[in-house]
């Protein structure tokens, strides 16, 4: 007897390419560990999906836009430079996005960006809402060492053996962004 097709099934699919590069790195998915972590037939994946570039191009464009709500989020209510220093400052320092799945799917994203044309396209997508969501409180050149400030620094906070005290990223941070100390 065959089952009606799940309406949810293509969003199904895409989550389960995250989680597939998440476990198995970008190199080693396939269509068949996606469709077993999917619980979808194999055939699913070229009824949704041209290829594994379209899939792995749809679901890094979803990650990213979900990172950069995430980003985004963080500077609610922020009305000046110095509130913007202390959200940049919060987001390196708090862990919220930079969970260890987050950060797996980041640095495949680098890696595999050099490689492929339209993942480069969603990196500099992404990268270019965080600049623009800066340049409220910055101009552009500032928002962007800011914003290469805040990718390196996330990276250095998450693997280094005794991470910076959060005042001594907000030293930083207000010195990139041409702020008096305090």
């Amino acid at each position: 007897m065959r089952r009606a097709n799940d309406p949810q099934r293509r969003d199904k699919i895409v989550l389960a390419t995250l989680e597939a590069v998440i476990t198995h790195g970008i190199h080693a998915v396939t269509h068949r560990k996606i469709a077993q972590i999917a619980q979808v037939p194999l055939g699913s994946m070229t009824y949704y999906f041209s290829g594994i570039d379209e899939l792995l191009m749809e679901a890094f464009s979803r990650f990213t836009e979900t990172m950069s709500r995430q980003y985004q989020a963080f500077f609610e209510g922020v009305s000046d430079a110095r509130g913007a220093c202390d959200a940049i400052t919060d987001m390196i320092y708090s862990s919220q996005v930079t969970t260890p799945d987050n950060m797996e799917l980041m640095y495949q994203l680098y890696a595999f960006a050099s490689r492929k044309p339209a993942l480069k396209t969603v990196m500099q997508n992404w990268m270019q809402r965080s600049q623009h969501t800066l340049e409220q409180w910055f101009e552009p050149v500032t928002a962007r060492a800011l914003d290469a400030f805040l990718e390196g620094m996330t990276l250095h906070f998450v693997t280094d053996k005794t991470p910076l005290r959060r005042e001594d990223i907000l030293v930083m941070v207000e010195r990139i962004a041409g702020l008096p100390q305090k």
